[in-house]
């Protein structure tokens, strides 16, 4: 299976953030590193084996099944590296995202579609909308369901598409589901008027994909 450089980021932020919590001082249980790092007990019990493996980490045995976790110097190196790693897969997506919303922007404005709007809330949809500003084009709402507030970043956030009048297209911002968001609009907008940046890896297949959508 192909490894995508977004593969390649959650990997370097996971090992990352095991690295961090590892740093501190504090004596932690196997399950309660798994809690600090935001993954499942057995990745983070992979992890902590192949950090031991590689000798970035000693471990000591405490009481009550705790652990006391020691960056060795190659570990404190290896932690460097990758925030150093993590801030170029960073800085590169969002170069990326932009690039990919401002296109897609382009592409309703030459179609005369200004009433558009972003599915889903989050780092993403802020990225679209600086897109947006650099065509003076300013999004009709954002959509989000699981959002309990009226406004994101000035504009208005509804919670389903029928709550929004005349919407020219859609384009998906979702980072956390972008697949499961798509195939929500799919079924009831036109497949021109919906819109898939490439840096989502969004599959478009078995639709009828008009000439000019992005994929």
């Amino acid at each position: 299976m192909e490894h995508t450089s977004t593969d390649r980021s959650r990997d370097t932020t996971t090992m990352l953030a095991l690295l961090q919590a590892m740093e501190g001082e504090e004596k932690l249980t196997q399950r309660g590193l798994a809690g600090r790092v935001g993954s499942a007990l057995g990745l983070t019990n992979a992890l902590i084996k192949r950090c031991i493996r590689k000798g970035l980490v000693k471990i000591g045995e405490a009481p009550a099944r705790r652990y006391a976790y020691y960056l060795t110097p190659k570990g404190l190196s290896e932690k460097s590296r990758l925030i150093a790693e993590y801030l170029s897969f960073s800085l590169n997506f969002f170069r990326r995202a932009r690039a990919d919303y401002s296109d897609i922007f382009a592409t309703c404005l030459s179609r005369d579609w200004k009433r558009v709007v972003l599915v889903g809330s989050g780092e993403l949809t802020e990225i679209a909308i600086l897109s947006a500003q650099e065509w003076d084009l300013r999004p009709l709402a954002v959509i989000d369901a699981t959002r309990n507030i009226d406004q994101f970043l000035g504009i208005p956030l509804a919670r389903a598409l029928d709550e929004v009048a005349g919407v020219d297209a859609v384009v998906i911002t979702d980072a956390i589901t972008p697949q499961a968001s798509f195939e929500c609009y799919a079924s009831i907008i036109q497949p021109e008027r919906l819109f898939t940046p490439p840096h989502l890896h969004i599959s478009r297949s078995g639709k009828n994909i008009a000439k000019g959508a992005l994929s």
